[in-house]
């Protein structure tokens, strides 16, 4: 067996999936804030474009389909400002495997600022690159700081990295400010640095504000993106890249692998795909909604589980909160419950709430942190209501506790379980 592979468990967000799937079939009640899958549905017309191309059986080209290249670099000059063409543009089954061939034919370490979404490390592991973790802390809103960065980079400036950044985030749900960006960017010009910035969770920033970073740093910057969040098809498998032409040597190198590897992504989903990119009102519609309904959930759980003393810091896009009981350290102690995976254990048996450990996501398996998808709700009963409520009206925690009752009862449970520790 392959050294980097030996002892690599499975990704700890699929063995939530499958554990939450096992324990509903033995008949128990479970809340699956485990699994980071958009709730709502793909957006109609995008359904549509892909019932209309189901003939599609031809390989498309390794780089992906012309339109949809051109699609995607039409869509980031429009809504980031950024002057793309479609020759920037790699499409891949899924940003996931992107970033692990990036990884295969890139020769420089990976720098992960932590806490992070769970597969950025093992794909390291695996691809045999060295791994640098940056701490980030509650005080900075779990967010990478330029000063940081530079420390790391100043220890050896002519070192080859590429740095992740991602945002909004997975795991914390934080997001940065222009002059973060700013400064981060400033850094990894400096050093020459490679970023890799993961932006799948962009449209969902709750205010529809996402700032892409390769707007200050153009020429060393990767924008990974795809269908699976903002438009809920994960099961789709679409990811993209976009590369400066400065790293077209990255492209081309990538696009090799992928010749030898999976061909090219699946044709229906690349022309249903272009539908997505080219938005319209339809889908600006859906999006408002779907930013509405996440910005007041995840400001109603983190108020919640603030009231009993658990530390989180406010959800700024996407669908996640990192949560941590440190403050119940001692109470937690004495129970036996030492690390951050026995307590989403615990959690899990005695409340029926499944989320997942902080050391999945890098941090040390003492703190006792952990990550929360609230996404255990009917998203397309939710899109329907929010739409006959007024833009002008706020939803509120009435509205979640008609759409979203399974995530206001876990939230509930992991209050009460805290309060009793």
């Amino acid at each position: 067996m392959n050294l980097n592979v030996r002892g690599l468990p499975l990704s700890a967000t699929l063995s939530i999936n499958e554990k939450s799937v096992e324990l509903q079939r033995q008949g128990k009640e479970v809340f699956r804030l485990g699994l980071g899958q958009s709730p709502f549905p793909v957006p109609q017309p995008v359904v549509d474009e892909l019932k209309a191309n189901a003939f599609q059986k031809d390989y498309l080209p390794v780089m992906g389909l012309r339109e949809l290249r051109g699609a995607v670099a039409e869509y980031h000059r429009k809504f980031h400002g950024i002057d793309y063409t479609g020759s920037d543009v790699l499409i891949g089954p899924g940003s996931k495997e992107l970033m692990f061939i990036l990884l295969l034919v890139y020769y420089g370490d990976l720098v992960i600022p932590t806490p992070s979404w769970v597969s950025y490390a093992p794909q390291a592991q695996i691809t045999g690159r060295h791994i640098h973790w940056l701490p980030t802390s509650l005080a900075n809103g779990l967010r990478l700081t330029p000063e940081e960065l530079e420390k790391l980079c100043r220890q050896d400036p002519a070192r080859p990295r590429v740095i992740i950044l991602n945002y909004p985030n997975n795991p914390t749900g934080c997001t940065y400010k222009m002059e973060e960006l700013k400064a981060i960017a400033r850094v990894a010009r400096k050093y020459r640095a490679i970023l890799l910035s993961d932006e799948i969770y962009g449209e969902l920033h709750h205010l529809g504000q996402h700032v892409s970073i390769a707007r200050f740093y153009p020429e060393g910057t990767i924008i990974s993106g795809g269908l699976s969040k903002w438009c809920g098809a994960g099961g789709w498998r679409l990811g993209t890249f976009l590369f400066p032409k400065s790293l077209y040597w990255l492209r081309d190198a990538m696009a090799a692998v992928a010749s030898e590897t999976y061909t090219s992504t699946s044709a229906p989903i690349q022309y249903a795909a272009v539908r997505a990119f080219k938005h319209g009102a339809e889908i600006e519609r859906y999006l408002m909604q779907c930013r509405r309904i996440l910005r007041v959930m995840g400001r109603y759980i983190a108020k919640q589980l603030r009231k009993t003393g658990i530390a989180v810091p406010d959800p700024e896009g996407g669908f996640y909160l990192f949560i941590n009981f440190n403050p119940f350290r001692e109470q937690l102690i004495k129970r036996g419950i030492d690390t951050s995976e026995k307590l989403c254990t615990s959690l899990l048996e005695e409340t029926g709430v499944a989320i997942l450990p902080g050391q999945a996501f890098g941090r040390p398996g003492e703190e006792f942190s952990a990550r929360l998808a609230y996404v255990d709700f009917d998203g397309a009963r939710a899109l329907s209501a929010a739409e006959q409520t007024p833009a002008s009206k706020h939803l509120d925690s009435a509205f979640l506790k008609l759409y979203a009752p399974k995530i206001v009862a876990a939230t509930d449970r992991i209050c009460r379980w805290v309060s009793v520790l």
